[in-house]
């Protein structure tokens, strides 16, 4: 495999999506001539981030292979991209190299003292606190999320990447697809283990081959029993608990609105961001950024500036005494999570959900039905739309419905309502004053667009 800066001219076939599009960017800030396809771009459906695109350096075209140029050197790919796709067809004929995404961010890991976030939930928002923490000090660190940083996008950018002109480099480590035991970061951290994508003997597989390939240090959440297990030094580790013998403990957590507060090793810090789960991450990337060598005060005092990520809990404000978020939540940690992020907002908290994939629904079904029914009150309602479907040869054997279901069951308030667009005039006589509508979901574009409908609607 080449290095990175051996490449001159990559193509990017799904470009618009998050992982791509952060890794496109940093392609084209590091010189390398870009440009990339996505079906969204066919029906101009997505402009926003197109026209972000095109201002990072990135020309962007239709996937119809318009764009593909024989003098590429290679066509980068995700693993949802199938052979059918034009792109695809026309690399194989002009004998292009097509190379998987998770494959390129290896070599740019390697080219950099890499930070490489890795667990089931919170990457997003651990990368983004961790890039806030460093950037505020000066270290000026590159960083390629999956998810955009909302002081990125007041600045007009997509928000997922920067490359930085310093030394660091902090990444999210994929578990989903396997890609994660490719890469050989400086440090590797470790957050939490549960079955998402895969089960949780094959998690604890690549985990081990991500921890074997640390190159510097190791450091996991000592709270998870899991993640726990591939501790290699406790005082470099973290936990919410003194029972752990982590090194970086989080203690004290209280929710006033908006605002957590709580204290790590016994200094007081606050958070613009709201939950338990928001402590945990804003641990793991004191964690790091301590052992760099920041103080703790000086975390505590920059993490309070901290604005949070596109669709992590975002508010979309307040109407007719109705508080709505939008939230990119998507598997079953993660819903309870968001979902109990609310408690202290309302006396009510509604919460909607539109599945994505029919193979991760079908996978998950038990986890989903486990997890949201513990994390609903006696007031609080489930309603969920139908599967997003992204195209493919999916078979189409479960629906939301059968959540729904299994969470009435459970004795829950649980509804469902086939077609998102019918959901607000569906729901309208179960809301209340002083409610919590939180509108939770992943993987389609078009998410962004229906909050802020809904909002607007209410």
């Amino acid at each position: 495999m080449k290095k990175l800066n051996d490449f001159h001219k990559l193509f990017f076939i799904g470009v618009a999506g998050s992982g791509m599009s952060a890794l496109a960017q940093y392609a084209a800030a590091s010189g390398i001539v870009t440009s990339g396809s996505d079906r969204f771009f066919n029906n101009n459906a997505t402009p926003e981030i197109r026209e972000k695109l095109i201002a990072a350096g990135i020309q962007c075209y239709p996937q119809d292979g318009s764009g593909l140029s024989q003098d590429t050197d290679a066509v980068i790919v995700s693993t949802a991209i199938e052979e059918t796709v034009n792109e695809i067809v026309l690399a194989r004929k002009f004998g292009i190299p097509i190379i998987k995404r998770s494959a390129l961010l290896a070599l740019v890991a390697e080219s950099r003292k890499t930070i490489a976030i890795a667990g089931t939930s919170g990457k997003s928002t651990t990368t983004a606190m961790l890039f806030h923490i460093l950037s505020s000090m000066g270290y000026e660190p590159g960083i390629i999320s999956g998810a955009g940083l909302i002081d990125l996008m007041e600045k007009g950018k997509v928000g997922n990447a920067l490359r930085g002109n310093g030394e660091w480099l902090i990444i999210e480590a994929d578990e989903s697809d396997g890609s994660i035991i490719q890469y050989k970061p400086h440090t590797g951290v470790l957050l939490n283990i549960e079955k998402d994508h895969q089960e949780i003997d094959q998690l604890m597989e690549l985990f081990s081959v991500f921890k074997q390939n640390a190159r510097g240090r190791f450091i996991v959440n000592r709270s998870h029993p899991l993640a726990k297990l591939f501790s290699v030094c406790a005082e470099q580790d973290f936990g919410i608990n003194k029972e752990s013998g982590a090194g970086f403990i989080a203690s004290e957590f209280i929710q006033d609105g908006f605002i957590s507060h709580f204290k790590i090793n016994d200094v007081p810090f606050s958070l613009h961001q709201p939950g338990e789960h928001n402590m945990e991450n804003a641990l793991a990337a004191t964690c790091v950024s301590a052992q760099i060598g920041i103080s703790l005060n000086d975390i505590a005092t920059v993490l309070k500036n901290y604005k949070g990520i596109y669709r992590r809990h975002q508010v979309l404000g307040q109407k007719n005494g109705i508080l709505v978020i939008d939230d990119y939540a998507h598997n079953p940690v993660k819903c309870a999570a968001a979902i109990r992020a609310c408690y202290g907002l309302g006396k009510k908290i509604i919460a909607w959900f539109q599945p994505h994939g029919y193979g991760p629904t079908r996978f998950l079904k038990n986890e989903f039905v486990e997890e949201i029914s513990d994390a609903l009150r006696p007031q609080d309602e489930i309603w969920m739309s139908e599967i997003f479907y992204a195209g493919g040869s999916a078979i189409r054997d479960i629906s939301s419905l059968d959540l729904i279901h299994a969470l009435q069951t459970n004795h829950k308030n649980a509804y469902f309502v086939e077609n998102r667009n019918d959901f607000l005039n569906v729901v309208r006589p179960h809301l209340e004053k002083d409610s919590v509508l939180i509108l939770m979901g992943a993987r389609d574009p078009s998410l962004e667009d229906f909050a802020k409908h809904i909002f607007y609607d209410l």
